[in-house]
């Protein structure tokens, strides 16, 4: 997966408690005393610190044995040390120390998608389209995404330089230029003889940016106004204030709207990964005006059934949302409630599927640990983990050679995925059905950004988008006056 920064749903850190009582010393039978694994552990830890062929940190051996009891009960539980939890908790926050690019792996290309408003990127004239060839003077062609972003990222007010390709069409690259500056006007050869072919080239011009790294706040919300008084509302990742971000960007298109008011909403999570269970709920709120938005089970037991409150802010508006096949967790969960409460019209492809829920404890030293604890359950109890969220109007490629398939991959597919039911009960999953086929293109399913939307997306080559506006405007031409 792409544009992979992995933000899962999280709920509030589970602690533990301390009893006082009475003690009664009493045998332990050896199969269900714990301290015999740990002895074997000590046991192991010894040999290795004795006996490996080099010298190693006692501290390096007990973190790496403990990501690995970690990481082996699911895809999604991990243990964080002090760097990586600081990342995690910059992410969550929405905010981190960089230069402002959002970035995309295409094959072995890091292509730009666009400089972040206002960012060191965006001033020192860093476009869109803009591949990314090199880091602080290293090339970084083929590394991987995640890696590069890493080495751009760092703490305010230090530099980094950022060198990039920027293709121009029917332009010559400057090594290009001079050779042929270079070379004489005409050429003495033998008339039999074949002139050796060019070697490809890339034309465009490589520049380099030296860029001093700033506090970076990344919006979670895109919004456009469309034809119609639609309001388009893309939603990329759940972090701290999303909700808050939304219902700012709902007042600025209403006050865009001539009519000063919202006649639809074409919601967008496409793409997006997830993030913080509490923040979609929110969200989920403002669209529903009574039922419900999740359950979640512990070991078969529900210990939370959250229900909406009156008086949302877009529960009387018609409703589309779009998704595809890397909505996941939150975003699901969000769907989901719109879906059983037959709030939205749900258009794409099958979703993702993660419906585990991961809760964050704060460790000593600085790390922490995010563990799998619970399961959500849609309003109807329809299980999301490895089923997913099936659309109303599923999006399907037309028909092409099965080599020109691109793989899929969803949780069902991750090794040490949990199972779509287990022991905890719950309605079967369903068969992935839906209320309209519709074929599109191969890339059709891919999201979309906000400045990219045109006023009117019935001409849009994002089948994705053309059907859930179109949908949308039938479903207005029968509703009421304007919200306000």
């Amino acid at each position: 997966m792409k544009l992979l920064r992995i933000l899962l749903p999280t709920l509030g850190a589970f602690a533990g408690g301390l009893v006082l009582g009475t003690y009664r010393a009493e045998a332990t039978p050896e199969n269900q005393n714990p301290y015999q694994s740990v002895n074997q552990l000590g046991r192991v830890l010894v040999q290795v610190e004795n006996h490996y062929v080099d010298p190693v940190e006692r501290n390096k051996l007990v973190e790496g044995a403990i990501k690995g009891m970690v990481e082996n009960l699911d895809p999604h539980s991990a243990y964080m040390p002090p760097e990586e939890w600081r990342q995690f908790q910059s992410d969550t926050e929405g905010k981190f120390g960089g230069v402002g690019l959002e970035v995309d792996g295409r094959g072995d290309k890091l292509i730009i998608i666009a400089p972040i408003e206002g960012s060191p990127a965006q001033r020192a004239g860093i476009k869109s389209g803009d591949q990314i060839v090199g880091v602080d003077g290293e090339d970084v062609l083929g590394q991987p995404l995640d890696k590069v972003v890493k080495r751009m990222r760092g703490a305010a007010g230090t530099k980094v330089k950022i060198t990039v390709l920027r293709e121009v069409k029917g332009a010559k690259t400057k090594e290009r230029a001079s050779r042929e500056a270079k070379e004489p006007k005409e050429e003495a050869a033998d008339a039999g003889a074949a002139a050796p072919a060019p070697p490809p080239e890339r034309t465009g011009q490589t520049l380099t940016f030296e860029l001093t790294r700033e506090v970076i706040h990344v919006s979670a919300v895109l919004h456009k106004l469309l034809d119609g008084n639609v309001g388009y509302l893309r939603i990329k990742q759940f972090q701290e204030r999303t909700h808050a971000e939304l219902m700012a960007a709902a007042a600025k298109m209403r006050a865009e709207s001539k009519s000063g008011g919202l006649a639809g909403i074409l919601l967008d999570v496409r793409s997006n990964p997830g993030g913080l269970v509490d923040e979609a709920t929110e969200i989920a709120d403002e669209f529903l005006a009574s039922g419900g938005i999740y359950s979640m089970r512990h070991r078969g037991e529900v210990i939370e059934d959250l229900k909406a409150r009156p008086g949302g802010a877009f529960a009387d508006l018609p409703v589309v949302a779009l998704v595809n096949e890397w909505s996941a967790s939150a975003s699901e969960l969000l769907i989901g409630a719109l879906q059983d409460n037959k709030r939205a019209t749900v258009v794409g492809a099958n979703t993702f599927g993660k419906g585990s829920v991961q809760s964050i404890l704060p460790l000593p030293n600085h790390a922490g640990l995010k563990l799998t604890t619970a399961r959500y359950y849609t309003p109807s109890g329809h299980a999301i983990q490895a089923d997913g969220i099936h659309p109303d109007v599923l999006l399907e490629p037309g028909t092409r050679a099965p080599a020109e398939t691109p793989k899929v991959v969803r949780e069902r597919d991750l090794p040490g995925h949990l199972p779509a039911e287990g022991p905890q009960g719950g309605s079967a999953p369903r068969d992935g059905g839906a209320a309209v086929r519709v074929e599109a293109g191969a890339d059709d399913v891919a999201g979309t950004i906000a400045r990219d939307v045109p006023l009117d997306p019935s001409s849009s080559n994002d089948v994705v988008l053309r059907v859930g506006y179109q949908m949308l405007k039938a479903q207005m031409s029968a509703k009421a006056p304007l919200s306000k």
